[in-house]
C-alpha cells in the first residue's frame, strides 16, 4: 500500500471515529474514541509530511533534504476563564501551514507544542508540572491569525495564581517571612531591616527619618507618663 492509499485510508477512519463521536452518550467510550482519534491524527500528519517529502525528492532528485532545526517558543502569553486556563503562543504564518503540523499533547500535570516547518524551522514548547491538575482529553489546540491558542480544561474552577508549581515556589520563597510565634513588633522590625538592607539611599533616609520621629513620640510619651 503506498503512502497516497495509508492516507485516504487514516482520512477514512477518522471520519469514521468523528461520527462515532458523536453517537456514544457514555464518558468512558467517548474519552476512548477522542484517544484514537489523536492517534490516528498524529499517523495522519506524519504520512502526510512522507508524501511531501517523496514529492520534493521527485521533483529534484538532486536536492538534497535539510531537516528543520527546532528553536523553543519564548514568546507567549496565558490567561484563564472559569473552566480554562488559555497560552496564547505568537508565531507568525502559522495559520498558512496545514493544521496537522501544529501538534499539541496534554497530560494530566503538563502539555507540548510542536510546530513543524514553519518558515524552515520547528518550534517547541513543553510546560511541566502544572499548577493543577487538567483534564488531558477535553483540552485541545486552536490556530488563528499569527497565533496557537492551547487550552488546558480544569479539573475544577479554582483560580490559578501562576501557570506551573515552580512559579508558585518561587514566588512564596520572594514573600517576607513572618513567625507567627515570635512577637508582632519583632517581625516588623526584621521586615524594616530587610526593606532598609535592600533599599536605595532615598529609601534608607525615609526610614531613618519615620524611626526618628517614633522614637521622639515615644520619648514624649514616656515623659508626659512620669510627670
Amino acid at each position: 500500500m503506498d503512502i497516497t492509499e495509508q492516507i485516504n485510508q487514516l482520512d477514512a477512519d477518522l471520519q469514521e471515529l468523528g461520527s462515532l463521536l458523536e453517537k456514544a452518550e457514555r464518558k468512558r467510550v467517548q474519552e476512548l474514541l477522542k484517544q484514537e482519534q489523536k492517534k490516528v491524527e498524529k499517523d495522519l500528519a506524519v504520512k502526510r509530511q512522507q508524501k511531501e517529502q517523496q514529492a520534493k525528492r521527485e521533483a529534484d532528485p538532486s536536492a538534497p533534504s535539510k531537516p528543520a532545526y527546532t528553536v523553543k517558543i519564548t514568546n507567549y502569553a496565558w490567561d484563564q476563564s472559569e473552566k480554562f486556563v488559555k497560552i496564547y503562543l505568537t508565531l507568525k504564518d502559522v495559520h498558512k501551514i496545514p493544521s496537522e503540523n501544529v501538534e499539541v499533547n496534554f497530560t494530566e500535570g503538563s502539555f507540548s507544542v510542536l510546530v513543524k516547518d514553519l518558515n524552515g524551522k520547528n518550534h517547541q514548547m513543553k510546560v511541566l508540572n502544572l499548577l493543577y491538575p487538567i483534564d488531558a482529553n477535553d483540552s485541545c489546540k486552536k490556530i488563528k491569525t499569527d497565533m496557537v491558542l492551547v487550552m488546558c480544561k480544569k479539573h475544577t474552577s479554582k483560580k490559578w495564581d501562576c501557570l506551573t508549581k515552580v512559579e508558585k515556589q518561587s514566588k512564596e520563597k520572594e514573600k517576607p517571612s513572618v513567625d507567627d510565634s515570635t512577637d508582632p513588633s519583632d517581625s516588623l522590625m526584621n521586615m524594616l531591616k530587610k526593606i532598609y538592607s535592600e533599599g536605595d539611599d532615598e529609601m534608607k533616609r525615609t526610614i531613618n527619618k519615620a524611626w526618628s520621629e517614633s522614637q521622639e513620640k515615644k520619648m514624649q510619651g514616656e515623659g508626659m507618663m512620669d510627670l
